[in-house]
């Protein structure tokens, strides 16, 4: 097990979007168009979450990366993809490396650029790349903030695999992500939303197949959403799966928007 986390958890002071209360998020899939200059944020949380990654890949670095031969040529390409935007967002290049909005500066490593983007930017990165059956097989990712899965389990395996323990993700369904995939094209980005309780704040959160989720996690007094972004890579055609995670405590939403939580349960969850 990794060390304990911060004892302050991290959480953001609002969420950008409610999920749960906007239409064209609520229904899985909730599949939106990207603006590509919006593709990646550096919020209120940068700090402290970047923080919390650091201490992540130096203590467990194969928990939270890993990369398959097939997907190292996919992970230069979105490190360089991903360099592109970074001095929009505050970056600022120098001969040590990145010179980051919190201050750290963080050296190139051509060696694991999944590593490096993993302490460059909030999102967690996964590649998934087109597999002999047809369906798309995850390579490769930098996931630091894993919501109630487990990297380990879900490498090397289809969008099917993947998605075997959520109940919502019946053979239409995957039918319907998988066109969503073969469709997607370098120009136009998508993204989605989701939300979950938890009780506990920590960003870490891996959680083996076949274990149920506590009981009281659902009725748990944090709300953690995710931004998910689906790009195709130009050269290599690989897709990017990102994920940008906010979390607030649930006593900062309003009545309302606590109650209208409530009554979806637990929310869109894929």
């Amino acid at each position: 097990m990794p060390p304990c986390p911060p004892a302050t958890p991290i959480l953001n002071s609002h969420l950008p979007f409610l999920a749960w209360m906007d239409p064209r998020l609520a229904r899985l899939p909730g599949i939106q168009p990207l603006d590509r200059d919006d593709w990646l944020r550096v919020d209120d949380a940068y700090g402290a979450q970047m923080a919390e990654r650091e201490r992540l890949i130096a203590t467990i670095p194969d928990r939270v990366h890993a990369l398959s031969p097939c997907a190292a040529s996919p992970a230069r390409e979105l490190a360089a993809l991903i360099a592109r935007h970074l001095p929009g967002l505050g970056f600022h290049r120098d001969k040590a490396g990145w010179r980051c909005p919190d201050g750290r500066v963080v050296a190139d490593d051509p060696a694991a650029p999944l590593l490096t983007l993993g302490r460059l930017v909030q999102e967690d990165l996964c590649i998934l790349q087109p597999g002999p059956a047809g369906s798309h097989i995850l390579t490769g990712a930098i996931l630091c903030f894993p919501a109630s899965w487990t990297l380990a389990q879900k490498l090397g395996r289809s969008l099917i695999g993947i998605h075997d323990p959520v109940d919502d993700y019946d053979d239409r369904m995957a039918r319907r992500v998988q066109r969503l995939f073969d469709a997607i094209h370098p120009d136009r980005p998508l993204w989605r939303a989701n939300a979950l309780a938890y009780a506990d704040p920590a960003l870490y959160q891996p959680r083996p197949e076949g274990t149920a989720r506590p009981p009281s996690e659902a009725a748990g007094g944090y709300l953690r959403s995710e931004r998910q972004c689906l790009l195709r890579l130009p050269q290599t055609g690989a897709v990017v799966f990102s994920i940008h995670t906010y979390q607030v405590a649930r006593s900062t939403l309003t009545a309302e928007q606590n109650a209208a939580y409530d009554r979806r349960h637990d929310g869109p969850t894929g």
